[in-house]
């Protein structure tokens, strides 16, 4: 597994809160590759390019042991620890590091990637730093689940739709519920109009360009409410409060003429809004 560009934002959104909750000047980190081989992709506050593309075998200095391990682990002075092996001694050195802490970014129990924390002198990184540091890795972690949903579903639809063949309409509205529920929480906006361009594939057979215009969160909540969601449900879905769902159903009610959630589900069908 390569890293992509989508990826490569997330990671470097996950060394700047980690350094920024740690005050470690350093950060640095990448994903695994094809045989338990992490390569490190992403630098920040680094003064060479000692460690970019270095790619880390399982069980091979520090970041290789946490992969191996799939727990933290700190060294005070790198060069000079006798906890890890030493092949990548030249890089750390060329960038003056001393003190590294490293994070496994473990996704569904597999590791998927390492964040390091380094300081340029030999001092104790405490617990307080090692927690921020799990946290930001498991930040990363969320948004790796999210994005693998998110493209396993954009894939799926956009196979279905184009073959005219894969799964039932129940199955294919389900996607497209799912597809609305997901892209908010994109923070790539290439990545996000990738799906809601799988959203508009799913409602293309459903009739011609939509009659009624509504708001991107209207339809995220119709799409819930299709699905047979609650407003609770619709709520916890798309990460709004449950009075906020029910201000955007009144709304879109309204615009599609519907007097029940049924009667704006068939309508918003009828406008092309839903499959």
């Amino acid at each position: 597994m390569t890293t992509d560009a989508s990826d490569a934002v997330e990671i470097r959104d996950a060394l700047l809160r980690l350094r920024r909750g740690t005050g470690l000047p350093v950060a640095f980190g990448g994903l695994l590759e094809a045989g338990q081989r992490m390569r490190i992709s992403e630098l920040s506050g680094t003064a060479t390019h000692a460690l970019r593309s270095l790619a880390v075998t399982s069980g091979t200095g520090l970041g290789g042991k946490t992969v191996a391990l799939s727990r933290p682990c700190v060294v005070t002075d790198y060069s000079a620890s006798r906890q890890i092996s030493h092949e990548y001694d030249a890089p750390v050195a060329a960038e003056g590091l001393r003190s590294v802490l490293a994070v496994p970014v473990v996704v569904r129990h597999r590791v998927r990637g390492v964040l390091y924390g380094a300081l340029r002198t030999a001092l104790p990184l405490g617990g307080r730093m090692l927690d921020v540091a799990v946290e930001a890795a498991r930040d990363l972690e969320r948004a790796l689940v999210v994005r693998d949903e998110a493209r396993t579903l954009a894939a799926e639809a956009a196979t279905g739709a184009g073959e005219g063949t894969g799964p039932g309409w129940e199955q294919v509205r389900e996607a497209h519920t799912a597809l609305r529920a997901l892209a908010p929480r994109i923070a790539d906006p290439e990545l996000r109009a990738e799906l809601l361009g799988a959203c508009a594939l799913l409602t293309a057979g459903s009739a011609g360009p939509p009659r009624v215009r509504l708001a991107p969160r209207e339809v995220d909540v119709l799409a819930c409410v299709a699905a047979g969601a609650t407003n609770a449900v619709a709520a916890e879905r798309l990460g709004v409060t449950p009075e906020t769902v029910k201000g955007y159903l009144r709304s879109a009610m309204r615009k599609l003429r519907a007097r029940t959630r049924g009667e704006a589900v068939v309508a918003a069908r009828r406008a092309g809004w839903l499959p």
